[in-house]
């Protein structure tokens, strides 16, 4: 062999080993970190609800017979406005026992991934808190954050940022 060919054939079998032997690093797609997220996600990928939609090509929903809750920047406390329309939700619920809903958090794109999959926990977590004290059971509600991950609206401007920053129902089943 020729001395050109023979640092060719060396060169590929030392990419070869280098591509074989080293470890990668994992990256996360959306299912990983989220049909199973664990601060504050409790349940896998629910029928109808936002990363089914976004599996098969549809775009984020608003609105439903549950209505959504919106949050402040970077806070999961509930105002009033979110502690009426969480009190309607529940009269819902109510008038529905066998009703079951996923509550889905989600945020804008401000901040890390990490920290927005928190905080959307936590603003999941909130709500289905405050309807357990409205008489709501815990079992048939289950909650989960897709952080900043399946926006409603991604143009830069606050009042876009204002509608990712919510909580949304997955339409009973």
């Amino acid at each position: 062999m020729t001395r050109s060919i023979r640092i060719a054939v060396a060169t590929m079998m030392a990419a070869a080993l280098v591509a074989g032997g080293c470890a990668k690093k994992k990256q996360h797609t959306l299912d990983e970190t989220t049909s199973t997220y664990g601060p504050g996600g409790e349940s896998g990928l629910a029928s109808g609800g936002s990363l089914d939609r976004f599996k098969r090509g549809l775009g984020p929903e608003e609105g439903g017979v549950l209505k959504d809750v919106h949050f402040a920047f970077d806070r999961y406390d509930l105002d009033a406005t979110a502690r009426d329309i969480l009190a309607a939700n529940a009269e819902w619920l109510k008038d529905n026992p066998r009703a079951r809903t996923e509550i889905e958090g989600h945020c804008d794109e401000r901040g890390t991934v990490e920290y927005n999959l928190a905080l959307g926990a936590r603003r999941a977590k909130a709500v289905k808190d405050y309807l357990v004290t409205l008489g709501i059971s815990a079992d048939r509600l289950s909650t989960i954050s897709y952080g900043e991950e399946l926006p409603l609206c991604r143009e830069q401007s606050e009042s876009c940022y204002a509608r990712n920053r919510r909580v949304h129902f997955v339409p009973p089943q």
